[in-house]
């Protein structure tokens, strides 16, 4: 007689500090539930959409907070209003397009209608068919409107939160990460295009391959040869207080005739062995000298200036080893034609395809095949000790990545 299986022990966390992650937080279905109820629909602020993408009263875009379908909409009034984009009546999707104009939402399945606040205003057939059917007295029209979020806008990103605990946005993120965000979005933005990517691993996966600092001059060989971003460059690590939220940057030396940094560093094909340099050339439209500039918004968002190529990239969940990477590639409103070929021409740097990139694409699918072989296993990350703190000067240290785990741990009180 075959013994029944054992039953799957409960999970814990190793240790007191995040420095060793047990590979079954990539693996475990039970973990990923729990991660959408504590984290996603918990005091976390979500990435939904831009304000660049909806320009006029009743434009809207869908989204995603975790595994829940939300829809974001300008209303009359020129604010922002987000919903759970579900129909009260049945559950059914509202809007299914990428993004429209409207003046109502309609359901096609029973055409229940709700104007630009959520709020219900029509069912069809409410009063029956020759006095026969219809909904009871006792039904409130006013209890059945679109479940709403939390919205904050900062710098013309679009923010949502299911929870009435969640900090207003500035003191979530913390001054000085406020204040990098400052730094890149110093004018009104204006879309470029979009990639998509769906990556075949774990959502966490991706989120710390992004607060993984030293890898870039490793895993990414463009970077090094080309001097976007090497160990020996200036910049650092900069985290929130709590260690949720990083920012990774790397800065060239001022050029000898120009010790300010202020002028554009231009003709670099005696520098680079690339048959067309000028998808090298910067701008030096910040003010500064970084290069690259990767900062991450807990759970789920990174704002990216490599070079002049700007972006914000959206981790959206997929299941548990499946995760789907939008790419929101940006400019600003008053870019010339030549700066916006400069940025396009950047951007092929990144992406699903990019000559950076491309390899972030496939490393988590290696992690996440070889995690499934064995959940009791656990990564180490001991570069930069066990400490959740900044770093100047360096970025060989993971200290970034702990800070996630200790963000997720809080979240999902493991």
């Amino acid at each position: 007689m075959t013994e029944p299986a054992a039953a799957e022990t409960p999970f814990t966390w190793p240790g007191e500090d995040t420095s060793r992650v047990p590979y079954r937080v990539y693996t475990d279905p039970e973990i990923y539930e729990l991660e959408q109820q504590r984290l996603f629909q918990g005091a976390t602020w979500n990435f939904l959409c831009l304000e660049a993408e909806l320009k006029e009263a009743g434009a809207y875009k869908t989204t995603w907070l975790g595994n829940a379908p939300i829809v974001v909409v300008r209303d009359q009034s020129g604010s922002f209003k987000a919903f759970l984009n579900r129909c009260a009546h049945k559950g059914a999707v509202l809007c299914y397009k990428p993004r429209g104009q409207i003046t109502e939402f309609n359901c096609v399945y029973h055409n229940w209608t709700y104007d630009l606040d959520g709020k219900l205003t029509g069912v069809a057939f409410r009063k029956g068919v020759g006095g026969k059917g219809g909904v009871g007295p006792e039904f409130d029209q006013n209890a059945h409107g679109l479940k709403p979020l939390r919205v904050e806008t900062y710098r013309g990103l679009i923010f949502g939160t299911f929870s009435d605990e969640t900090p207003p946005f500035r003191d979530y993120l913390g001054p000085e990460l406020i204040a990098s965000i400052d730094r890149v979005i110093i004018k009104p933005l204006k879309v470029l295009g979009y990639h998509s990517q769906i990556l075949p691993n774990n959502w966490k996966l991706y989120a710390e391959n992004n607060k993984d600092s030293y890898h870039a001059s490793l895993l990414h060989v463009f970077h090094n040869t080309f001097g976007v971003v090497r160990p020996n460059m200036g910049g650092g690590i900069k985290l929130s207080a709590n260690g949720w939220h990083h920012l990774s940057y790397t800065e060239r030396t001022a050029p000898n005739n120009d010790p300010t940094g202020m002028e554009k560093v231009r003709s670099l094909k005696d520098q680079y062995s690339l048959e067309d340099a000028s998808v090298m050339e910067h701008n030096l439209e910040l003010g500064d000298l970084v290069t690259n500039s990767i900062q991450t918004v807990f759970p789920t968002l990174v704002v990216q200036q490599i070079l002049n190529a700007l972006a914000v990239r959206q981790i959206v969940p997929k299941g548990i080893d499946r995760t789907e990477l939008v790419w929101t590639v940006l400019g600003f409103e008053d870019d010339d034609e030549e700066m916006t070929e400069l940025r396009l021409k950047a951007n092929n740097l990144v992406g699903p395809a990019g000559f950076i990139s491309m390899e972030d694409g496939c490393v988590g699918g290696f992690v996440q095949r070889a995690a499934s072989a064995d959940p009791t296993g656990q990564t180490v990350m001991p570069m930069g000790g066990r400490a959740i703190e900044p770093s100047q000067g360096s970025r060989v240290t993971e200290a970034a990545v702990r800070g996630f785990w200790k963000g997720w741990r809080e979240c999902l009180g493991l």
